[in-house]
């Protein structure tokens, strides 16, 4: 791995990332959700910021572009299907494409659902993925413009990425998400150990993610939709796996 990672916190529970390639000084911010923390991480380390790499078009991924790009003259990477709705955009990418932070290389996974031109960031030689507000922390995100349908096909395709990727997600909801899932998996070993673990992270004044693909497989309801336990636990036993997430869906909504 050859990518150095800077987190922060942005808004209210936003979570702001810079990638840097430390071979050719260039840097990307995740999304820009306000400039003046991302500002604030460009000084602390010294980066310069050359990209922003977009995941989706609302206004708190959004909301710092302008400020960063007139100041950086830094180009701006977006979905195709949402450019119109994305400021400042130099670049599009769909499903398959590729884009480059200096040396390193990412794949564009299209996870939509959340937003319908919703996009990931995978940087599969540094074990990254950057999954805005898809998959989140034992979590996923609210399916607003899109189908349950798109959603879980999306969760399915962040799943199938290796158990070591790390996930940077767009925002802390990690202990609200875990208050939920454990009324749908009560005795999951698994997730009770990681409820304690964030429990610490949070009192400690540090970050719950990054998170592993291989963790969420074992503690994430939303991605266990599949699991014979999960759809028993929930009344839904023998239903497809795209139902039991539906209604899990519906009850975290209500929740």
């Amino acid at each position: 791995m050859t990518a150095d990672i800077r987190l922060f916190r942005c808004l209210s529970d936003n979570y702001g990332v810079l990638l840097h390639d430390p071979d050719t000084g260039a840097t990307a911010a995740i999304d820009a959700p306000e400039a003046p923390p991302i500002e604030t991480a460009l000084r602390a380390t010294g980066w310069n910021l050359t990209d922003i790499l977009v995941t989706h078009h609302h206004a708190d991924h959004t909301g710092g572009i302008m400020e960063l790009k007139n100041k950086h003259k830094c180009r701006v990477v977006a979905p195709a299907a949402e450019a119109a709705k994305i400021p400042g955009v130099d670049e599009t990418v769909k499903e398959g494409d590729k884009t480059k932070v200096g040396s390193l290389t990412g794949n564009v996974i299209e996870t939509p659902g959340h937003t319908l031109g919703h996009i990931a960031y995978w940087f599969h030689a540094d074990k990254l993925a950057f999954v805005g507000d898809t998959l989140f922390s034992i979590g996923c995100g609210r399916v607003i413009e899109g189908t349950m349908d798109q959603m879980w096909s999306s969760l399915k395709k962040l799943r199938d990425l290796p158990d070591d990727t790390r996930i940077y997600v767009g925002h802390e909801y990690t202990l609200a998400n875990i208050k939920f899932a454990l009324t749908i998996e009560p005795n999951n070993a698994a997730l009770k150990s990681r409820a304690a673990e964030a429990e610490k992270q949070i009192a400690g004044g540090h970050f719950t993610i990054p998170v592993t693909i291989g963790a969420e497989k074992k503690e994430n309801p939303f991605i266990r939709a599949d699991i014979a336990e999960v759809a028993a636990g929930i009344g839904m036993s023998g239903k497809p796996a795209n139902e039991v997430f539906a209604e899990i869906r519906m009850r975290k909504n209500k929740f």
